[in-house]
């Protein structure tokens, strides 16, 4: 079991960028399937990306080419670089961890171990 912690969450306008940072601390995480996922008001959560334990990447479709998720364990860190944003990007941002063989950001909100949840507003 791993504890995440997510940071980063903030306001921007229309077409700004963010990054959000997912620390993790607790067991070794080296076999795991880590990634974001995001929930809006009166939406179903939505799995954004995703990073094997290969650190092969996954998106989703809405986020394609505007968003990367990068993995790094010597910090022990997962973060998600947001380009491009659009108010369609607005919700609670969370980190999430889980064993898991096809690892897939659809996969992602699936999963039990997860952080509090860093807000993002575009306008």
């Amino acid at each position: 079991h791993v504890q995440l912690v997510e940071s980063g969450g903030d306001s921007v306008q229309a077409g700004g960028s963010l990054r959000l940072s997912c620390a993790i601390s607790g067991d070794t995480y080296s076999e795991y399937c880590m990634g974001w996922f995001r929930q809006a008001p009166g939406k179903e959560r939505e799995g954004v990306a995703s990073i094997s334990k290969d650190d092969v990447p996954t998106y989703a479709s809405s986020v394609m080419g505007r968003f990367t998720i990068f993995k790094d364990t010597n910090k022990n860190r997962l973060d998600l670089q947001m380009d491009s944003l659009n108010p369609e990007d607005t919700g609670v941002y969370y980190c999430a961890a889980g064993v898991l063989t096809m690892c897939t950001a659809f996969a992602i909100p699936s999963f039990a171990n997860r952080g509090q949840g860093t807000q993002v507003t575009v306008s």
